[in-house]
């Protein structure tokens, strides 16, 4: 089963269309809504290889991008395949 996990802010657009399209797929996830906590932030850019932007998604542990790159592999038709492992 894959493990989707999306760090978040609530109000945020871009985290709330990555969030409809992960659920659009049937996909389960785990958010972490960080809104203004720094700390939870600064782990975040640390797993991310410095990105500090939302939302910053995971896959099995592996750093997929923000909502654009996931976007991105929609339209490109890879990412059922990266939801599927």
């Amino acid at each position: 089963m894959v493990k989707v996990e999306i760090y978040t802010w609530r109000s945020c657009p871009f985290c709330l269309r990555a969030k409809a399209l992960l659920s659009h797929k049937g996909v389960a996830f785990t958010e972490y809504a960080i809104d203004g906590d720094e700390k939870a932030r600064a782990a975040m850019a640390n797993l991310s290889g410095g990105r500090r932007s939302v939302p910053q998604i995971f896959i099995n542990g592996k750093h997929l991008g923000g909502c654009d790159d996931l976007y991105e592999l929609e339209d490109e038709g890879r990412l059922d395949s990266l939801l599927a492992s």
